[in-house]
């Protein structure tokens, strides 16, 4: 009997078994061609790059239309690059179980790393009202793992061979939308409904 799985991958799929925290962690020190280059999700490059640009400009706009104009270029640019490589990372623990501790890793291990570079660049680019940018940066990179995390776990948001269009990613987004807002509400409804809950 085999006790231990073999963590090689197929750069067109991931794992279609559960894998631990550690396992997933490993696979990706691994075989980071595989699970960063050739899965380079632009899904999350993309709606990232729209998503965050945005938010710059906003939180930038009272120092100026340039200067909001300059901090969501900077933004833009920035997510454009590195988002893919975020989206492969989530993409490479979708299958990690427990989901709670997946989640829990993606939610501090992205922000961490994104954060640190992405103040560095505004910083040295001398982008004006640059603490409001990163707190809602930060908060919305902690929210987007929680939410992009349980969609790919869910088929949406991939790539590779089981992927499906953006189109399609969007047409069940209502769907996941209300899975994830009710997610927590309905494992608390089960668990008292249990015989042993009281």
């Amino acid at each position: 009997m085999q006790s231990v799985k073999t963590l090689s991958v197929n750069h067109n799929s991931t794992p279609d078994y559960p894998l631990t925290i550690g396992e997933a962690l490993l696979n990706l020190f691994r075989h980071p061609v595989e699970n960063l280059w050739r899965r380079w999700n632009w899904k999350s490059a993309v709606l990232s790059a729209v998503l965050r640009g945005g938010i710059f400009f906003v939180a930038s706009l009272g120092a100026g239309l340039s200067a909001a104009l300059g901090a969501m270029s900077i933004e833009s640019t920035f997510y454009i690059t590195v988002a893919g490589f975020y989206g492969a990372i989530l993409q490479s623990f979708r299958r990690a179980q427990p989901v709670w501790l997946a989640t829990l890793t993606t939610m501090v291990l992205i922000p961490a790393i994104n954060h640190t570079m992405e103040f560095a660049l505004h910083w040295a680019s001398g982008t004006k009202k640059l603490k409001a940018g990163i707190i809602a940066s930060v908060c919305l990179s902690m929210i987007s793992a929680i939410f992009n995390l349980f969609a790919m776990r869910r088929g949406v948001f991939i790539v590779g061979a089981e992927r499906q269009s953006l189109l399609a990613d969007f047409r069940q987004m209502p769907r996941i939308i209300f899975d994830f807002l009710t997610a927590i509400p309905r494992a608390l409804w089960q668990f008292l409904l249990k015989p042993d809950a009281n």
